[in-house]
Protein backbone atom coordinates (compact mmCIF):
# COMPACT_ATOMS: atom_id res chain seq x y z
CA UNK A 1 0.00 0.00 0.00
CA UNK A 2 1.43 3.38 -0.98
CA UNK A 3 1.59 6.40 1.30
CA UNK A 4 -1.10 9.05 0.92
CA UNK A 5 0.18 12.44 -0.22
CA UNK A 6 -0.85 15.28 2.11
CA UNK A 7 -0.35 19.00 1.51
CA UNK A 8 0.61 21.30 4.34
CA UNK A 9 -2.50 23.29 5.38
CA UNK A 10 -1.91 26.97 6.10
CA UNK A 11 -3.95 30.09 6.81
CA UNK A 12 -3.24 33.74 6.03
CA UNK A 13 -4.73 37.08 7.11
CA UNK A 14 -5.13 39.76 4.44
CA UNK A 15 -5.51 42.98 6.41
CA UNK A 16 -5.94 46.30 4.59
CA UNK A 17 -6.27 49.79 6.01
CA UNK A 18 -6.07 53.02 3.98
CA UNK A 19 -4.73 51.17 0.90
CA UNK A 20 -1.90 49.64 2.96
CA UNK A 21 -1.54 45.94 3.80
CA UNK A 22 -0.36 44.65 7.17
CA UNK A 23 2.61 42.42 6.40
CA UNK A 24 5.40 40.70 8.29
CA UNK A 25 9.09 40.29 7.66
CA UNK A 26 10.40 36.92 8.76
CA UNK A 27 13.72 35.13 8.86
CA UNK A 28 13.65 31.84 6.96
CA UNK A 29 16.26 29.30 5.89
CA UNK A 30 16.19 31.12 2.55
CA UNK A 31 16.73 34.57 4.09
CA UNK A 32 14.42 37.43 5.08
CA UNK A 33 11.00 37.09 3.45
CA UNK A 34 7.79 39.14 3.29
CA UNK A 35 4.48 37.46 4.03
CA UNK A 36 1.03 38.07 5.36
CA UNK A 37 0.47 36.97 8.95
CA UNK A 38 0.23 33.27 8.18
CA UNK A 39 1.03 29.82 9.43
CA UNK A 40 0.05 26.21 9.79
CA UNK A 41 -3.24 24.75 10.94
CA UNK A 42 -2.57 23.02 14.26
CA UNK A 43 -4.27 19.87 15.54
CA UNK A 44 -7.59 20.42 17.31
CA UNK A 45 -8.33 23.85 15.83
CA UNK A 46 -10.57 25.23 13.11
CA UNK A 47 -9.33 27.30 10.19
CA UNK A 48 -10.75 30.43 11.85
CA UNK A 49 -9.04 29.63 15.15
CA UNK A 50 -5.79 29.09 13.25
CA UNK A 51 -5.83 32.45 11.44
CA UNK A 52 -6.73 34.29 14.66
CA UNK A 53 -3.91 32.53 16.54
CA UNK A 54 -1.32 32.98 13.81
CA UNK A 55 -2.11 36.69 13.47
CA UNK A 56 -1.75 37.18 17.22
CA UNK A 57 1.51 35.21 17.35
CA UNK A 58 3.09 36.98 14.39
CA UNK A 59 1.80 40.55 14.88
CA UNK A 60 0.75 40.82 18.55
CA UNK A 61 -2.68 41.98 17.34
CA UNK A 62 -6.15 40.49 17.57
CA UNK A 63 -7.79 39.58 14.25
CA UNK A 64 -11.50 39.22 13.49
CA UNK A 65 -12.01 37.30 10.23
CA UNK A 66 -14.97 38.55 8.17
CA UNK A 67 -14.66 36.63 4.88
CA UNK A 68 -12.74 33.94 3.06
CA UNK A 69 -10.84 35.40 0.11
CA UNK A 70 -9.90 32.08 -1.41
CA UNK A 71 -8.17 28.74 -1.24
CA UNK A 72 -4.82 28.29 -2.94
CA UNK A 73 -2.56 25.39 -3.85
CA UNK A 74 1.14 25.90 -4.50
CA UNK A 75 4.39 23.99 -4.42
CA UNK A 76 7.59 25.39 -2.96
CA UNK A 77 11.10 24.08 -3.49
CA UNK A 78 13.73 25.64 -1.23
CA UNK A 79 16.60 26.97 -3.35
CA UNK A 80 19.01 26.24 -0.49
CA UNK A 81 17.88 22.81 0.72
CA UNK A 82 15.94 21.43 -2.27
CA UNK A 83 13.11 20.48 0.11
CA UNK A 84 9.74 20.39 -1.64
CA UNK A 85 6.44 21.21 0.09
CA UNK A 86 2.93 21.63 -1.32
CA UNK A 87 0.78 24.15 0.54
CA UNK A 88 -3.00 24.40 0.71
CA UNK A 89 -3.65 27.97 1.89
CA UNK A 90 -6.89 29.47 3.15
CA UNK A 91 -6.75 33.28 3.01
CA UNK A 92 -9.08 35.40 5.12
CA UNK A 93 -9.77 39.09 5.33
CA UNK A 94 -11.01 40.85 8.41
CA UNK A 95 -10.48 43.54 10.98
CA UNK A 96 -7.26 44.17 12.82
CA UNK A 97 -7.97 44.45 16.53
CA UNK A 98 -6.25 45.45 19.71
CA UNK A 99 -2.45 45.37 20.00
CA UNK A 100 -0.98 43.34 22.85
CA UNK A 101 2.29 43.71 24.73
CA UNK A 102 3.92 40.43 23.73
CA UNK A 103 6.90 39.21 21.77
CA UNK A 104 6.42 38.30 18.13
CA UNK A 105 6.73 34.63 17.16
CA UNK A 106 10.23 33.19 16.69
CA UNK A 107 11.61 34.28 13.33
CA UNK A 108 9.29 37.26 12.89
CA UNK A 109 11.46 40.36 12.57
CA UNK A 110 8.75 43.02 12.38
CA UNK A 111 5.35 44.04 11.09
CA UNK A 112 5.10 46.62 8.33
CA UNK A 113 2.34 48.38 6.41
CA UNK A 114 2.93 48.21 2.65
CA UNK A 115 1.11 49.58 -0.38
CA UNK A 116 0.21 47.28 -3.26
CA UNK A 117 2.97 48.89 -5.35
CA UNK A 118 5.53 48.17 -2.61
CA UNK A 119 4.36 44.57 -2.42
CA UNK A 120 4.69 44.15 -6.19
CA UNK A 121 8.16 45.77 -6.11
CA UNK A 122 9.35 43.25 -3.48
CA UNK A 123 8.09 40.06 -5.17
CA UNK A 124 11.56 38.53 -5.15
CA UNK A 125 11.47 38.47 -1.35
CA UNK A 126 7.94 37.09 -0.92
CA UNK A 127 7.67 33.92 1.16
CA UNK A 128 5.40 32.48 -1.52
CA UNK A 129 3.87 33.48 -4.87
CA UNK A 130 0.57 33.34 -3.00
CA UNK A 131 1.40 36.58 -1.12
CA UNK A 132 0.71 38.72 -4.19
CA UNK A 133 -2.08 36.47 -5.50
CA UNK A 134 -4.09 36.74 -2.26
CA UNK A 135 -3.80 40.54 -2.28
CA UNK A 136 -4.85 40.73 -5.92
CA UNK A 137 -7.89 38.54 -5.19
CA UNK A 138 -8.70 40.81 -2.22
CA UNK A 139 -8.42 43.91 -4.43
CA UNK A 140 -10.71 42.26 -7.02
CA UNK A 141 -13.34 41.95 -4.29
CA UNK A 142 -13.30 38.16 -4.04
CA UNK A 143 -15.11 37.19 -0.84
CA UNK A 144 -16.92 34.10 0.40
CA UNK A 145 -18.98 34.09 3.58
CA UNK A 146 -17.50 32.40 6.62
CA UNK A 147 -20.70 30.35 6.81
CA UNK A 148 -19.22 28.18 4.03
CA UNK A 149 -16.73 26.82 6.58
CA UNK A 150 -17.75 23.98 8.84
CA UNK A 151 -15.65 22.30 11.48
CA UNK A 152 -17.02 19.11 12.95
CA UNK A 153 -16.43 18.87 16.73
CA UNK A 154 -14.33 15.75 16.17
CA UNK A 155 -11.70 17.94 14.46
CA UNK A 156 -11.45 20.03 17.63
CA UNK A 157 -10.46 17.11 19.82
CA UNK A 158 -14.01 16.35 20.96
CA UNK A 159 -13.81 12.61 20.39
CA UNK A 160 -16.87 11.42 22.22
CA UNK A 161 -18.45 8.19 21.06
CA UNK A 162 -21.23 8.65 18.49
CA UNK A 163 -24.68 7.51 19.58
Amino acid sequence: MSAIWKPSVTVAAIIERNQQFFMIEEETIDGVRINQPAGHLDPDESLLQAVIRETLEETAHDFLPTALIGTYLSRFVSPKTGEEVTYLRFAFTGELGKAHERALDTGILRTVWMSYDEIVATQDSHRSPLVKQCIEDYLQGKRAPLSLLFTHPSALGNLEPQK
